[in-house]
């Protein structure tokens, strides 16, 4: 339930939500909380039995695997076309990534058993959340191929795309540090590749805060590996075009 301090959102500015059919939506949104996410937070730990799904509705949350040395590296993004814990009604009830927010906002959660059960009914939830899924698997195979045979310049140009595809506008609130961690990069890497993008018109930073300027140029400085994505995030999500995000202010 939402307290009054908090922004009174939709459950629909969630594309996945919206999409599922009404009958669905009044047997768990009535069970749906808004929880307000602080860039930073640790939604989940590898190991950790997960206890609710995230479903963002202007924040995003990256996934990272983590070594023990501490070094980490991010596996895929997701923001307001899915959901935070996936392994729920994959069967592991685990995983072995950590949940960080990188873009501070808002997300519907709902208690683990109640999303299993509705899963369970093997109606259309579960046919969106398999699609999603394996949306989620081809952005993780394709970061994997990206990290290691395109340019660090290149990954940011990818990581901003994937960004601004989960948010409602063009500005990112992101320190190069959590940038460097996501990407496994060195923070001179990043400041280096960002500066680049300055200078080119394709972006202003300054202090923590990303906003692009030029969307069709930063896209052509990509790798393959965005449109490879988004592509298939086309195919397999119908809804992030059918649907429009509802905000209710």
């Amino acid at each position: 339930m939402s307290t009054t301090s908090e922004p009174k959102i939709s459950p629909l500015c969630n594309h996945l939500l919206a999409a599922l059919p009404q009958e669905v939506q009044t047997r768990i949104f009535p069970f749906v909380e808004l929880v307000e996410l602080p860039l930073g937070k640790v939604i989940y730990e590898p190991g950790y039995k997960m206890a609710y799904v995230y479903f963002p509705v202007d924040s995003i949350v990256s996934l990272l695997y983590v070594m023990k040395s501490g070094a980490s590296a991010e596996i895929s993004v997701v923001g307001n076309e899915g959901l935070i814990g996936v392994a729920l009604f994959m069967g592991g009830k685990s995983t072995s990534s950590r949940a960080i927010v990188q873009s501070a906002g808002y997300a519907y959660r709902l208690k683990a058993h109640r999303l299993t059960e509705e899963f369970d009914r093997h109606g259309q939830l579960l046919d969106l959340m398999l699609r999603y899924t394996q949306s989620l698997i081809t952005q993780m195979a394709q970061t994997a191929v990206c990290n290691r045979h395109h340019t660090i310049d290149q990954q940011l140009c990818r990581w901003l795309l994937l960004s601004l595809d989960r948010l409602p506008d063009n500005h990112l609130t992101m320190t190069q540090e959590l940038i460097a961690n996501m990407l496994g990069v060195r923070r001179e890497g990043v400041t280096e590749a960002a500066g680049k993008l300055q200078k080119l018109g394709v972006i202003d930073y300054h202090r923590g805060h990303i906003t692009v300027l030029d969307r069709p140029k930063l896209e052509k400085l990509s790798c393959e590996c965005y449109a490879v994505v988004k592509k298939e995030n086309d195919r397999l999500l119908p809804y992030m075009h059918s649907k429009k995000t509802q905000l209710i202010v």
